[in-house]
């Protein structure tokens, strides 16, 4: 894997490249990294020009001082592909991810050839209102003695295996280098308006969801009545780290897809 920089309107962004072909990007959710999608990446470069970049704020990306919004993110991603001189590029996106990619699909119909929303929520008034009501998914007080790490580590339990202790210390590891802001990759997902440009995506699109991920498998039903082309798939024994709980898995489904509409 080979990894590179190119400058966007909002700073450096940082990605990872690896194949030849098609370009398909991979775009991770929050607060992860391109780290997110490193055991599945070789699973696909053996046909496909793999491109996985840290969305702006994360990893090794520049941090804009702006407030973050999807619209940004897909901001970073759109100057990407133009450093890259791409005419058609397959988006995959998990979670905050896969909102930043309905964007850039909605902005680039032309090109944008196929889509993967990967345990993506379907975001409305109604879902914008609950959300606020909620706690901080990562959003901890920096404490002094460093026991927010422990916070941490304790709320992300519920959405982790309990055998596999590996994924969350690379959830922590990502967590830890966004900082104070990370709160605000799950909040620019809250606020952005996804019924009003859902209708724009023209890709065909696969709506994937593990099938233990409570907070976005019920919205499933709603992507598939919204997009104007869509299929759906369910990643058995999983939930919302599907993508680097079970690579295999994830990549074969997408994969499979991919090779359709190629």
């Amino acid at each position: 894997m080979r990894k590179s920089y190119a400058d966007t309107r909002h700073g450096q962004i940082h990605y990872v490249e690896e194949g030849a072909g098609p370009a398909v990007l991979l775009l991770h959710q929050t607060p992860r990294s391109w780290d997110e999608y490193r055991d599945v990446i070789p699973l696909l470069s053996d046909r496909y020009r793999v491109i996985a970049p840290d969305t702006l704020g994360f990893g090794s990306s520049d941090v804009p001082a702006a407030r973050w919004s999807i619209e940004l993110f897909a901001d970073g991603v759109e100057d990407l592909v133009d450093a890259l001189g791409l005419d058609d590029y397959a988006v995959v996106g998990h979670h905050t991810g896969g909102v930043v990619g309905m964007e850039v699909a909605a902005r680039h119909p032309r090109q944008v050839r196929a889509l993967v929303l990967s345990g993506v929520p379907f975001v409305d008034g109604p879902r914008r209102e609950r959300v606020l009501q909620r706690p901080a998914i990562d959003g901890v007080p920096i404490s002094d003695d460093g026991s927010h790490y422990a916070l941490l580590w304790a709320k992300r339990a519920p959405f982790y295996p309990a055998d596999r202790p590996d994924l969350r210390h690379r959830l922590m590891a990502d967590a830890v280098r966004v900082g104070e802001r990370v709160e605000e990759g799950h909040e620019a997902v809250n606020a952005y308006r996804m019924e009003d440009r859902i209708g724009s995506v023209e890709a065909p699109t696969l709506v994937v969801c593990g099938e233990l991920d409570d907070f976005s498998l019920p919205d499933v039903p709603r992507h598939l009545d919204l997009l104007a082309s869509a299929e759906s798939a369910t990643l058995p024994g999983v939930g919302v780290p599907s993508v680097d709980h079970d690579p295999s898995g994830f990549a074969a489904v997408v994969g499979e897809f991919l090779d359709k509409t190629r």
